[in-house]
């Protein structure tokens, strides 16, 4: 094809050239109309004498001559156009050549085929995509293993009831929470590993915050000291996505030295009670204020969460084991990462389920691992559409989820 995108045209000028896309905004006058035309590259102004240009979202291909014009996008337009409709089409349900999207939330999500193609939304799915590049690229440059993981599981063992359960030729089976004990397994591989998948959680959450299924970005490392490590490798991964993320236009302050709290101080600052078990929204939401003001930081670690709100597999602090070598961390007030130090010796795990009453057997394949000689290890779990919302200030994450699954909403 000798087509060429809207943000090559200055350098065509004074050539006759043909662009393809979508017509964004029509604008019929007296003696000429406008049309703009979207595609990959941007926005392009075609100016016509026809008296009825194909009009919004007809899919067309426009032959033109290029000139200069400063106050058109992107400085240049195309004058004396041939239009061919590809694609024929109904005017949109909602108005998309306007800057913003005037219409209910509900209104973009139901009219998400068409409502996605406006600017603003597509920016930030552009975006979202260069995070997860960044995830990979800097990921790759530690020497870590991209891997896939089933989702679909023989047993709900990690978390309890919240997950979905399926009729699978017959029998159960169930939709993954996450790839942990997949990814512990591998780094008895390749040492160090991630991924990049979708994770489910049949949790009834009706919140700004929850979704049934999101996007999980995980990572495990093996040979670790402890916890500290494992927040080592996140802090460079989070720096990386939200430097890809900026090139957008979206903003974050990350210093440094990202502010650490043990959980014990992290309830006194947040004024919490001291024998809250875990931090509260509104708990988050202070300490992410204090992290602004105090440390001029977007973020904030908090460490040594009780044992007793954290899995089985999490490895305690050794010297006070109440507290566990296990983190999150915060962003603008709201918990985005989970993770910590992993138990790695097959005994420990045996004692734990022990003292938990519970079976081991629905756990064989993943403790053979274990009885076969694991690093100690540890590693983490980013929710990419709640790391979106914070970085574009989005008040809901279902604004950051390309088709959203909820309490609610099956479809589209």
């Amino acid at each position: 094809m000798h087509r060429i995108l809207s943000n090559q045209l200055p350098a065509h000028v004074g050539e006759t050239v043909t662009v393809a896309g979508w017509v964004h905004r029509r604008r019929v006058l007296a003696n000429v109309a406008f049309v703009v035309v979207r595609d990959r590259g941007g926005l392009l102004q075609v100016v016509t004498k026809e008296e009825d240009p194909p009009g919004e979202e007809q899919v067309v291909e426009v032959t033109g001559l290029v000139v200069a014009n400063e106050v058109a996008p992107g400085g240049v337009e195309l004058v004396e156009p041939v239009f061919t409709v590809l694609g024929p089409a109904e005017p949109p349900p909602v108005e998309l050549f306007r800057p913003e999207l005037k219409a209910s939330l509900p209104v973009v999500l139901d009219h998400a085929a068409v409502t996605l193609r406006h600017p603003a939304r597509r920016k930030v799915f552009a975006a979202s995509a260069a995070a997860v590049g960044a995830f990979r690229e800097e990921l790759d440059r530690q020497g870590f293993t991209e891997v896939f993981t089933p989702k679909i599981v023989a047993t709900a063992t990690e978390s309890g009831a919240n997950v979905f359960r399926l009729d699978y030729f017959g029998g159960p089976a169930y939709l993954a929470q996450s790839p942990q004990f997949y990814k512990q397994t591998m780094v008895g591989v390749f040492e160090r590993v991630y991924e990049v998948g979708p994770v489910f959680r049949a949790e009834p959450h009706d919140t700004s915050r929850h979704l049934a299924t999101y996007t999980s970005l995980d990572a495990e490392l093996g040979f670790v000291r402890d916890h500290r490590d494992v927040m080592a490798v996140l802090t460079e991964v989070i720096r990386a996505m939200v430097g890809a993320v900026q090139r957008f236009g979206y903003t974050a302050s990350m210093p440094v030295e990202v502010p650490v709290l043990h959980f014990r101080e992290a309830l006194k600052i947040a004024g919490a009670h001291e024998d809250e078990p875990d931090l509260a929204p509104e708990h988050e939401r202070a300490l992410g204020e204090w992290a602004a003001s105090t440390h001029g930081s977007d973020f904030v670690f908090v460490e040594g969460y009780p044992m007793r709100k954290r899995p089985f597999y999490t490895h305690p602090q050794p010297d006070e084991p109440r507290w566990s070598n296990s983190f999150d961390l915060l962003f603008r007030g709201v918990e985005l990462v989970t993770g910590g130090q992993r138990l790695h010796r097959h005994a420990d795990y045996l004692a734990v389920l022990a003292r938990e009453h519970q079976d081991p057997a629905p756990l064989r394949t993943y403790l053979e691992a274990f009885r076969h000689g694991m690093p100690p290890h540890g590693g983490f779990a980013i929710g990419l559409e709640r790391f979106m919302a914070r970085m574009t200030g989005a008040a809901n994450v279902r604004e950051t989820t390309l088709f959203p699954r909820d309490l609610h909403r099956l479809a589209p």
